[in-house]
This record gives C-alpha cells, sequence and structure tokens, in this order.
C-alpha cells in the first residue's frame, strides 16, 4: 500500500527540517528524490549523508533552485524533464518566518497602554515588503512551483493503473489557528496555502487533469527555521497555545513523514483536496477554523 519504489519526487527546502524528514522518509521508502534549496552545501551534505547510510534503497539527489525565482523555477525543471521525463511526488515544503511581535501576549508591556497604542505598534511592527516577502516563499512560490511542474506530474500519472501523482504543500497548523502567535504574517500566508491546495485540487479535477493536490500542516517540530531540539517542556512555549498541547512532546520525524508517505503513494490514491493536521491535538484544543 505504501510502495514507493521507483517514484521521483521532488521537496522544496529539502535539505533540513521538515523538508529533510519528508525526503528522508520518501527515499528510505524507496522514491528517488529531487532536494531543492538555495544553498548546494547544505544539500549535497544531506544527499552524502542519506548515501551513506541508505545503501541499496532510494536515492537523494541534491538539486540547486530558487522557488521565489521563476527562471530558476524553470530551470530545475528541465533539469527534472531530462533526467526523469516525469516526476510522481512534489512537496511545496520551502517557507520562511515572518515579522513577529513578541509583545503581543504580553499584557503589561508597554504596547498595550491601551487601544491607540497597541494599535500603533502593530502598525509599525512590520514594513509591506517584511509581508510581501513572507507571501513569496510561503503561498506565491507554491503556484509557481506546482504550475511549472505541472506537465511532468500527469505524466507520472500514466504510470500505473488508479495511481495518480499527488502534490503536498506544507501549511501549518497556524494556518487553521485563530491565535496570532505573535506572528500575523506567518499565519496568513500559512491559511492562504491551505486555500490554494483546495483550489488547484478543485481546478485540476474539473479540468481532467490526473493530479491529486494535499496539504499537510505540522503543529510544533523541531526545524533550522524554528528550533532544532524541543524538549516537552518547551512545547507549549513555542506553540503559544492557551491550552496545552495533549501530547506533552514535539512531533516527530517519522510522524510527518509518515503522513506525507500515506498521501502519496498508492494508499492515498482517493485522497485530493484535503488537509491533515498533525498536530498533537494543539487545534483541538485552541481556537482553530475546523
Amino acid at each position: 500500500m505504501f510502495r514507493l519504489h521507483g517514484r521521483i519526487a521532488l521537496v522544496t527546502g529539502g535539505g533540513t527540517g521538515i523538508g529533510w524528514m519528508i525526503a528522508e522518509g520518501l527515499a528510505v521508502n524507496g522514491a528517488r528524490v529531487y532536494i531543492i534549496g538555495r544553498r548546494r552545501d547544505v544539500l549535497e551534505s544531506a544527499a552524502k549523508k542519506f548515501a551513506e547510510q541508505n545503501d541499496g534503497k532510494g536515492s537523494v539527489v541534491p538539486l540547486v533552485m530558487d522557488v521565489t525565482d521563476k527562471e530558476s523555477i524553470i530551470a530545475g525543471q528541465e533539469v527534472v524533464r531530462q533526467n526523469e521525463s516525469k516526476l510522481h511526488i512534489l512537496v511545496n515544503n520551502a517557507g520562511i518566518s515572518g515579522p513577529l511581535t513578541p509583545w503581543l501576549n504580553d499584557t503589561s508591556a508597554p504596547q498595550h497602554k491601551d487601544t491607540e497604542t497597541l494599535g500603533r505598534a502593530l502598525f509599525d511592527s512590520a514594513s509591506f515588503n517584511d509581508w510581501s516577502s513572507v507571501f513569496g516563499i510561503n503561498t506565491s512560490a507554491l503556484h509557481f512551483v506546482t504550475t511549472a511542474f505541472l506537465g511532468l506530474l500527469a505524466k507520472g500519472s500514466e504510470d500505473e493503473q488508479l495511481y495518480t501523482s499527488c502534490v503536498i504543500n506544507v501549511t501549518s497548523l497556524s494556518g487553521n489557528n485563530k491565535l496570532a502567535q505573535n506572528q500575523f504574517a506567518y499565519n496568513a500566508t500559512k491559511a492562504a496555502a491551505t486555500h490554494l491546495t483546495k483550489m488547484f485540487a478543485t481546478e485540476f479535477a474539473l479540468k481532467k487533469i490526473p493530479v491529486r493536490v494535499n496539504s499537510v500542516a505540522p503543529g510544533v517540530y523541531a526545524s533550522e527555521m524554528t528550533y532544532p531540539h524541543i524538549p516537552p517542556e518547551e512545547v507549549d512555549k513555542i506553540g503559544k497555545s492557551i491550552v496545552p498541547i495533549p501530547a506533552h512532546r514535539a512531533g516527530r520525524p517519522e510522524e510527518m513523514a509518515g503522513t506525507v508517505i500515506y498521501l502519496v503513494s498508492p494508499a492515498g490514491c482517493y485522497t485530493n483536496g484535503q488537509e491533515i493536521i498533525v498536530d498533537g491535538g494543539y487545534t483541538a484544543v485552541n481556537p482553530a477554523v475546523r
């Protein structure tokens, strides 16, 4: 049900953090995985480590590509087209954090003196460019990378009857959470990415394009972008929840990779336009949109 042997995958932001959790999981289960990023040394180091530790299984191929640059995206697509002629799995994982308001939940902070002061503090906390930058990589890049590789993904669906290629957008519990978590812009980009996932799934299905689109929304996970290690006692502090996270720990790599493997394998081929939140129960006990 979960076989990935012979599948070709591409994971953006695949050299570190959640991207690497997913890329390694796909490769261990037999896929040939292109890991995408802007830092060649990071990608090559990850690929070398995998080759040394997993002889005879799948493979990891480093590919430098900037997901916010259309020329770079097309160049990356051409490499995959020349090498493979098709693609079965696209994981849009690359992302960045955005402008922060670390004083937002500290009502004793001077920014909370009165409503006028709070409003001005929020107004001054970021620029339009700050918001544009985080939307560029967290949301806009999903559109451009997915559409650039759509033809190759459709080719991948021709390999096996009843199998369809799949796009996975890595969103976040923050896009489902009605708490700002001190990061209005980031949370807004992830909510937008969730809706973009559903629009793609609907439009492709209506136009009979054989490519499914789903998203996976991680909760608190260790990553290069956030924290390299998260002890249980720090989980609620990092997640900025009102009610403690029921799991009382951060997520594990196999939990993230396993969710993606389900969606992109034959077991997940009847699942389309859905988002799976893997958050240890965070959104079950805190204000969320669903």
